[in-house]
């Protein structure tokens, strides 16, 4: 039986998808994974059934806005070292104004216990821009443009900080200028500081370190570990 080949989506078709997972994408941020599907059906102006036609179930929408959100990152860095060829320093903050929009920082952690680490595309997401940016921190400290104790944990995190929504009456757009401006106060941070000036305190965290501390790293709630027992396991399901 020849195998069936995948369509491209019709522009009508593929305008709709990009706006769920937009809508999906704020609604996740702003109340969780449990954010109601009507809801973001209603603010992508779409119906529920045309949801659904997208996405079967909330699992598969969630895991698409996930793996959407890492491949415009990836894309987003290797944007920004072909835009700045010789300037890294100024691909390292472009590449954070374009993760700020893309919203990445905020809606992995809001959705960081539904993520399926084990998928194999998500995982190559990941590791894509993970690459990206590296090379842009790697080429920013050989030009001395990037202070060399600012770590990838350093980069990634200040992301996440910046993209988190703000409590209180803040509006989306509000949240996203705001984070912009921040980063724009936390850039000279990054510049190597003066010849006799204080470090920088607290942990150095390292792509390694961020990636050993991930939920497909850690071990599971009822996991006895070595020399433990299975008795626990006994008589489940």
């Amino acid at each position: 039986m020849a195998q069936a080949r995948t369509r491209p989506l019709r522009a009508d078709a593929r305008d709709n998808r990009e706006r769920i997972m937009a809508a999906a994408r704020d609604a996740f941020v702003a109340q969780g994974p449990g954010a109601p599907l009507e809801e973001i059906a209603r603010r992508a102006g779409t119906g529920i059934a045309t949801l659904y036609r997208r996405f079967p179930d909330r699992r598969a929408l969630i895991r698409a806005v996930v793996v959407d959100a890492l491949h415009r990152t990836a894309e987003a860095a290797r944007e920004a070292l072909a835009a700045e060829p010789d300037d890294p320093f100024a691909a390292v903050v472009r590449y954070m104004h374009a993760a700020l929009d893309i919203r990445t920082g905020a809606v992995i952690p809001a959705l960081l216990e539904e993520i399926p680490f084990e998928d194999e595309e998500l995982t190559a997401a990941r590791e894509d821009g993970a690459a990206a940016l590296q090379e842009m921190i790697d080429r920013a400290h050989r030009a001395g443009s990037l202070r060399p104790d600012v770590t990838f944990g350093d980069i990634g995190l200040l992301v996440v900080r910046l993209s988190r929504p703000l409590p209180g009456s803040f509006s989306p757009e509000l949240n996203g200028r705001l984070g912009h401006r921040h980063l724009d106060l936390l850039v000279n941070g990054l510049r190597p500081a003066p010849h006799g000036a204080a470090g920088i305190e607290g942990p150095a965290l390292g792509l390694d370190d961020l990636q050993a501390m991930s939920p497909a790293r850690r071990p599971a709630p009822d996991d006895d570990g070595p020399g433990g027992t299975d008795e626990g396991a006994q008589g489940r399901p």
